[in-house]
């Protein structure tokens, strides 16, 4: 009996110390010391190839400066010359300067005492303790997209915006910046709810983050123009409903199979991108050979509907599905179900990773194929 236990700890301790993000939906950062791949040396010269399209800068119409290079005729040789044009070149770059802008309100003043002064553009606020001055829309937008998108700390925005723009800005104005993007953004997310809630096909996904110190989860769901997320404590559907996206979605709903999405009344497809991690691990831990045969087949099923502009023929179609069945069928006879015990026990018999993926790839056909047929 302590024998058996051990094997089980040990078969169970492999699994999670060989689980890396090719078998697995852990992400690369978390593989341990993970190495860059090695490159074989090529003849080929350095820099783009012939053929390659690359991204290179194009002459434009309306350049912002315009610098005329006279000839230094004492450098000619004796003769007539009549002007014939000029030769043109541009050169791109950035300038990296701070612009300060200064409203001068008029001032009147009647006969009986009263001041009038012309009223300020709606974006120039008041003075506030006898400040005058502000920061602008323009450097606000900038400080959210280096926070916000570029994720840099508020410390080396600080230091940016004072080395290079001579503009010193305190954490508390980042900080609030942020939150009047925030604020500003409520319209878009509703806007992309909506957005979402209409489209043919959405993805949806979670994945565990850390807000203050506490583990909350990070709902995802997008199309290929919108992309909503929302972070919540909960992973489920109590989530979800709060997002309220799909309980109002019924058209096609990508996902990797997590149980509350089957909850809701749409059409289900299942992510393979997944399935390939899972058959992966299947094949390198458990040495299924039928998780081979599996994942080279959806691989070469997915070049198919790619060549066929993105739907399967429903002839070609049929033709996957049979050759899908039948390595199910053998799948089957490698991997079977577990014996039943003899002591009657309550609930579902525990099952290998293996066999949970193979039942899924049964049971779930139509969502697994979904991507070839529509």
């Amino acid at each position: 009996m302590y024998f058996s236990y051990s094997i089980i700890g040990k078969l169970q301790l492999l699994n999670r110390v060989t689980l890396n993000s090719k078998n697995s939906s852990k992400p690369p950062a978390s593989d341990p010391n993970r190495k860059k791949g090695s490159r074989k040396k090529s003849d080929k010269p350095s820099g783009g190839q012939k053929s390659h399209v690359g991204t290179t800068l194009q002459k434009i119409e309306d350049p912002d400066d315009i610098e005329v290079i006279s000839i230094d005729r004492r450098t000619l040789p004796k003769g007539q010359y009549t002007e014939d044009g000029f030769e043109t070149r541009q050169v791109f770059d950035i300038d990296i300067s701070r612009v300060v802008i200064e409203y001068q309100a008029q001032r009147l003043i009647n006969e009986n005492g009263q001041c009038f002064i012309a009223p300020f553009p709606d974006n120039v606020t008041k003075a506030v303790q006898y400040s005058t001055v502000q920061y602008g829309n323009g450097i606000k937008a900038h400080i959210v997209y280096l926070s916000q998108y570029q994720l840099l700390p508020y410390n080396r925005i600080q230091e940016y915006l004072t080395d290079q723009l001579g503009m010193p800005i305190s954490e508390g104005s980042i900080y609030n910046f942020n939150k009047q993007a925030y604020e500003k953004l409520a319209k878009f997310e509703a806007i992309c709810k909506e957005k979402l809630v209409v489209s043919p096909c959405i993805h949806a996904d979670e994945t565990g983050i850390n807000i203050n110190g506490k583990r909350h989860w990070l709902h995802g769901a997008s199309n290929d123009k919108w992309t909503h997320f929302f972070p919540h404590a909960k992973r489920g559907t109590e989530a979800m409903n709060e997002i309220n996206i799909l309980p109002r979605y019924h058209g096609i709903l990508c996902h990797d199979h997590w149980k509350p999405y089957y909850k809701y009344d749409c059409t289900h497809s299942l992510c393979n991108a997944h399935h390939l991690r899972e058959l992966t691990r299947a094949w390198e831990q458990d040495k299924q050979s039928w998780a081979l045969e599996m994942k080279r087949l959806l691989e070469k099923m997915n070049d198919a509907v790619n060549e066929a502009g993105g739907l399967l023929p429903h002839e070609e179609a049929e033709k996957w599905k049979i050759q899908y069945r039948k390595l199910l069928g053998k799948a089957e006879i490698e991997c079977p179900p577990p014996d039943k015990p003899k002591e009657v026990k309550r609930g579902r018999i525990k099952r290998s990773k293996a066999r949970n993926l193979l039942e899924r790839l049964i049971d779930f056909e139509e969502d697994v194929l979904r991507f070839g047929c529509d």
